[in-house]
């Protein structure tokens, strides 16, 4: 996983739009919000993203997965490394990140953009995190 495989990743998903800020720091945004961040030059963390409650304390106690640095209090994640999980859960928690940004815009907002992917069930979701 690098740059690129994120970056395709995150405009796979309706509505993104890509932002280049912090000098050379990569920023995911939907309808003007921020899902996902990565960082494109040698840093201490590699990837941020918004993750639900209990993901965000199950995440973080996993090795090299940290509480995001002045995020951590939204309940932000930082990989470490790149290979601090598999691509298919990142993929994964990547989305629900946007998912989780979009289910906060205000229902007008949420209704001009294409249709979210319908919720995953319990069973579904443990066979994706393998």
């Amino acid at each position: 996983m690098d740059a690129s495989w994120i970056r395709d990743l995150c405009l796979s998903f309706p509505a993104v739009t890509e932002h280049v800020i912090w000098g050379n720091d990569l920023t995911f945004k939907v309808a003007g919000k921020m899902f996902a961040h990565a960082v494109l030059e040698p840093a201490p963390v590699w990837l941020s993203f918004k993750a639900s409650a209990g993901n965000f304390y199950e995440l973080t106690e996993r090795p090299r997965i940290i509480p995001a640095p002045y995020l951590a209090r939204a309940q932000w994640v930082a990989l470490e490394t790149k290979d601090a999980l598999p691509s298919t859960e990142l993929a994964e928690l990547v989305r629900d990140s946007y998912d989780i940004i979009v289910a906060k815009l205000p229902k007008k907002t949420r209704n001009s953009l294409v249709t979210m992917r319908p919720p995953r069930s319990r069973r579904s979701k443990a066979r994706n995190c393998r």
